[in-house]
């Protein structure tokens, strides 16, 4: 027995080994075929710190409390208990062979107990959870539609079946030593001590060599598996998941939000004046991902959780952001021969390679090369031109992923090619960008329209706005009030505005416009991909805003629009503009902690909050809005069940706003139920895009009968408007005499 467990673990050891390390050799030369990126590895130890934190604090796995847990003992369990690996090996050639030193220090021995008994039911516990989750029952709601089964569960397998070899290895242990009774060392596995108390000590030791030899098999079995499938990233996540954190997009650990990153070929950022003649923009190959893109590719643990919040998913759009990584990452894996042979396509679509060099490539992977990455399934593309445009930008799957894949980066870099360089878009787009080439604004109305809505609040109140530079000196402004596109241009949108301006006047607050001055800062063409267009937007923003608060004491901005505040806080410092940017809610919040509004006359009801992407997941601002409805006498407010990190998308980012929803559910439809299961009487959001999205649903709901007429979708700003400003006074009453 013992010579035949020997025998087999070796020989499975030495090609489990092999094969993996080859495998692991294989990625990196895979991951090297993508495009150069030297920004990845500044801050080294603030890098290696947020790794640290991730793993053993498990931040985005513990946000879904059991399986968090769970996965933490697994996690942790793979790596810690590589001792009992080692033990096992030396139980082959002596039964009561330990580690020397710490073989039979008691805190070892408990740790190998509890740990051993914790990974054990942390992945049955998994699990359980996947058999109760499978698509099968619960289609495309369960987060595993699509994944590819069978790896997963040979995983969790492996792993149980390695937790239970531990435990009975402990059992075997302790009835070889004799144990008599309970003690520390054997904290959980003392019963099965008693279970082979009987046994002979020759049965007890070719058990242990059984046992021993199961385990290392098991393990050995399992690198030989991955070994032969390089792709498989349910497996390979283990390792590559500490250098896809360490590598992620921010320095300082945040996720892959906020700004994008600004277009580049070959690893440098584009000079949009004066492009490369071979520079590429945007993404038609794989290669033309970072190394950092086929990387995120081949770390994707295919969990599902980007899928359960993506709002295109959950509204039965083709997009999933999980199967999208996936396809890419099959893609990358199946083509990476004909690459690492050179092969590879000019920018007229020529091949680069001699036939000498791809001589011994497989034709499946000559036959992939020739797949385009965009394209319908009849043009056999890798991602359906569907796919890429359901997404919303909402941030949902960035947010959520445990491995830190910067989905959006990815997205809109295909999007970049299919704009900039095929023309290839949804039409309606089309009219969005040639408004905004031609006027400046989405809706292609005139540049004095920007004024109007000044001039009826000046009817409606007596306030008066001033355009900074014609009105006000630079000097004596405290916030320029960025208005945006839609805050000047669409009705519901300028009632937020309105109300802001005359909360300001209120406060007391020395503010200012742009007037005709501004123009649209480049969210939406951005986001669709037209980078040429952002930057020209962009570029003439930051020097009108530069102009306009050259003598200011503090280049402060205020912006009602998440979408505006976005971009200059977070992108235009790309293009040289730094500003000081704080949104809406945050100067309202402040100004009644100062107590320069007053919160006073009641508005009744029960109200919900929806918390615009933009606003939250991007930026992090939660608070703010809330705390504003909390000062506001007479309103109950209740949250949805999706809100704040995983608040539901309206369905307008990403350019949406500019695009028709043809297929599944309308997003906005499907927020706005959310909110109607609650019977409110408000719905609240603070952001000129969710308005709209989520007015037009509520009025399609009226007209069904699903929703209350007296039901109202507005801005916070509104609601404290309506608290802050006096109630009118009731004419008095004509004096009585008294007879």
């Amino acid at each position: 027995m013992q010579l035949a467990a020997i025998v087999i673990s070796l020989v499975t050891t030495v090609i489990g080994t092999a094969l993996a390390a080859r495998a692991a050799a294989y990625i990196y030369k895979v991951v090297k075929t993508g495009s150069p990126d030297d920004t990845r590895t500044g801050n080294p130890v603030r890098r290696a710190k947020t790794v640290a934190v991730e793993f053993l604090g498990h931040t985005r796995m513990n946000q879904w409390g059991v399986v968090g847990v769970a996965h933490w003992f697994v996690a942790v369990g793979f790596f810690t208990l590589i001792t009992t690996l080692v033990t096992a090996f030396g139980q082959l050639f002596d039964a009561e062979w330990t580690i020397p030193v710490i073989g039979h220090w008691l805190p070892f021995e408990i740790f190998t107990e509890l740990v051993g008994t914790l990974t054990t039911l942390g992945i049955a516990t998994l699990i359980v959870i996947r058999l109760l989750s499978l698509p099968g029952r619960a289609g495309r709601k369960s987060r595993f539609a699509g994944s590819i089964a069978w790896q997963a569960f040979y995983v969790e397998y492996t792993i149980l079946g390695i937790g239970i070899c531990i435990m009975v290895l402990r059992g075997l242990e302790g009835a070889l030593a004799g144990v008599e009774s309970y003690e520390a060392a054997y904290l959980v596995s003392y019963p099965l001590v008693l279970a082979f108390k009987g046994l002979s000590h020759s049965t007890l030791e070719n058990l242990i060599y059984l046992f021993a030899m199961l385990k290392i098999c098991i393990s050995f079995a399992w690198a030989t598996t991955i070994g032969v499938n390089p792709s498989m990233g349910v497996a390979w996540h283990r390792f590559l998941a500490f250098f896809n954190i360490f590598f992620k997009r921010e320095e300082s650990g945040s996720v892959a939000l906020g700004a994008l990153r600004p277009m580049t070929s070959g690893g440098a950022p584009i000079d949009f004046e004066d492009p490369a003649d071979d520079a590429v923009f945007g993404v038609s190959q794989v290669e033309h991902f970072s190394w950092k893109g086929i990387l995120d590719f081949s770390t994707c643990t295919e969990c599902g959780r980007c899928q359960s919040q993506c709002p295109a998913w959950n509204t039965g759009k083709p997009l999933s952001p999980k199967l999208l990584i996936m396809s890419l990452r099959e893609h990358a894996f199946a083509k990476a021969p004909y690459l690492l042979a050179g092969g590879g396509k000019d920018a007229e679509g020529n091949e680069i390679a001699t036939a000498e060099q791809l001589k011994d490539v497989p034709a499946a992977a000559l036959a992939e090369a020739e797949r385009p990455l965009i394209g319908t399934a009849e043009e056999n593309g890798v991602i359906d031109p569907d796919v890429l445009w359901s997404c919303t930008s909402c941030g949902a799957c960035v947010e959520q992923c445990p491995v830190d894949i910067e989905h959006i980066d990815h997205i809109v870099d295909m999007r970049r090619y299919q704009v900039m360089i095929e023309s290839s878009f949804p039409t309606e787009a089309g009219t969005m960008l040639k408004n905004l080439e031609n006027k400046g604004n989405p809706w292609g109305m005139a540049t004095k329209a920007r004024l109007d809505w000044v001039k009826e609040l000046k009817k409606e109140t007596g306030i008066e706005v001033p355009v900074i530079g014609e009105d006000i000196d630079p000097a004596e402004v405290e916030y320029l009030y960025w208005v945006g596109c839609a805050g000047a241009l669409e009705d519901r949108a300028k009632k937020t505005t309105k109300a802001f301006a005359e909360l300001l006047h209120t406060a007391g607050v020395k503010f200012a416009i742009l007037g005709k001055e501004e123009t649209c800062s480049g969210d939406s063409p951005r986001r669709l991909g037209n980078e040429f267009l952002f930057q020209m937007l962009g570029a003439q923003n930051v020097e009108t805003l530069n102009a306009a608060l050259e003598d200011a004491p503090t280049k402060r901005i205020v912006a009602t629009c998440p979408h505006c505040f976005n971009t200059i806080a977070n992108e235009y410092p790309q293009l040289g503009g730094h500003f000081e940017v704080i949104h809406h809610t945050q100067l309202l919040q402040h100004l009644i902690d100062e107590g320069k509004l007053l919160p006073v006359n009641p508005v009744e009801g029960l109200i919900t909050y929806h918390d615009p992407c933009y606003l939250g997941r991007h930026n992090k601002v939660y608070s703010p809005p809330r705390e504003i409805m909390d000062k506001v006498p007479g309103l109950r407010q209740q949250e949805m069940h999706r809100h704040k990190e995983r608040g539901f998308c309206c369905g307008a980012g990403g350019a949406r706003m500019w695009m028709e929803e043809r297929i599944g559910k309308r997003i906005n439809n499907e927020r706005m139920d959310e909110a109607l299961s609650l019977n409110p009487d408000i719905v609240s959001t603070a952001c000129p895009f969710c308005l709209v999205m989520l007015s037009d649903s509520a009025n399609g709901k009226k007209n069904e009968g699903a929703a209350k007429e007296h039901l109202k979708v507005v801005d916070v700003a509104q609601l404290l408007l309506e608290s802050v400003k006096a109630a009118p006074t009731a004419e008095a009453a004509p004096e009585t005499v008294d007879a």
